[in-house]
């Protein structure tokens, strides 16, 4: 059940290494923050490679690169120049705002290469309903991190404003100007983004391990009880597994290693654990039921980080269409 993705990593690597200082930093520009970040760290553990596998991974390159055709210049500007004479300005530019969300506010992407300590640093003495206009321009897991390292009293204001933000008017967003100064962009232009809502508030909350979760749930439910209802409706948890069907469960088994998975179920209900084993060979199942008997005591914290990462992987694979999640409330997440 080797991940598919560290394989592709270590060919990334491979080539970026092939081709030098000056070529394989160009590629790098143009990668986004966790990209550069994976490569980097798969860069500095290869050691040697066999030459069969350079020349594999040349030769794949290069045949795809060979099938590889750019249609257009610059694809963001042709979908603009084609929408407006089609819709004309007005409509147009409400739908590529949507295609293209983020043009106006790409100063955000600062914040995806800085650790979610120095972030919380930098926002730690604003308002909340700034925070939470931030927050919901990042990644769902750099945003947990982000809220974990506030206290408890600041983070559960800051997830009520999250659960019910309805978009960024522009008047938001140059109050979001004025705080980030250079990080963040926008002005005059920038009209309305879909961000935040309880889907975004319900992320979030997932990613943030069971005792904070708890903590964030309880504060907004004295506050807004159907607020509260609303987002556990949309929060997808780890024995929620046990809805996915069959075929859903051995695409995810495929992706997971067999020591995350061990861990992961220590901590798994005795439903999702039939599940597990009845989608796997009967000496995988029997392998697997012989290693969780056999692994002593798990501290919490392990077991939550091996199900938040084993929860990625099943989100990506829903967002991929790849799997169903069910069980989530009446909007899935695919």
């Amino acid at each position: 059940m080797a991940k598919e993705e560290d394989t592709g990593a270590e060919d990334a690597a491979i080539l970026l290494m092939s081709l030098g200082e000056e070529e394989a930093a160009e590629v790098f520009k143009h990668l986004a923050p966790k990209e550069v970040q994976k490569l980097g760290e798969t860069i500095a553990k290869m050691k040697t490679v066999p030459r069969n596998r350079l020349e594999a991974v040349l030769t794949r390159f290069t045949d795809n690169a060979s099938n590889e055709q750019m249609l257009v210049p610059d694809n963001d500007e042709y979908v603009k120049a084609v929408l407006r004479k089609a819709l004309g300005e007005d409509r147009a530019n409400l739908l590529i705002d949507r295609i293209l969300q983020g043009g106006d506010t790409s100063g955000i992407e600062s914040l995806k290469w800085m650790d979610a300590l120095s972030v919380a640093e930098l926002l730690r003495n604003e308002h909340p309903q700034i925070v939470a206009a931030i927050l919901v321009h990042l990644d769902f897991d750099q945003a947990s991190s982000v809220l974990k390292c506030f206290t408890e009293r600041q983070r559960n204001e800051v997830m009520i404003r999250i659960a019910t933000l309805d978009g960024i008017q522009p008047s938001a967003m140059k109050d979001l100007n004025d705080v980030m100064g250079k990080v963040l962009a926008g002005g005059e232009r920038t009209r309305k983004a879909n961000l935040g809502g309880i889907k975004a508030a319900a992320e979030i909350i997932n990613m943030m391990g069971s005792a904070v979760e708890t903590s964030a749930l309880d504060y907004i439910r004295e506050a807004d009880n159907d607020l509260a209802q609303k987002i556990m409706d949309n929060m997808f948890t780890f024995d929620d597994l046990a809805k996915v069907d069959d075929k859903g469960i051995q695409t995810v088994l495929k992706e997971v290693q067999s020591e995350s998975l061990v861990i992961a179920l220590k901590g798994a209900s005795a439903e999702l654990r039939d599940k597990i084993f009845r989608n796997m060979s009967s000496r995988a199942a029997e392998t697997l039921r012989e290693d969780l008997e056999g692994r002593g005591p798990v501290r919490l914290s392990e077991v939550e980080a091996e199900q938040k990462e084993m929860l990625k992987v099943v989100r990506r694979l829903a967002d991929e269409g790849q799997i169903v999640l069910g069980g989530a409330g009446d909007d899935d997440f695919v």
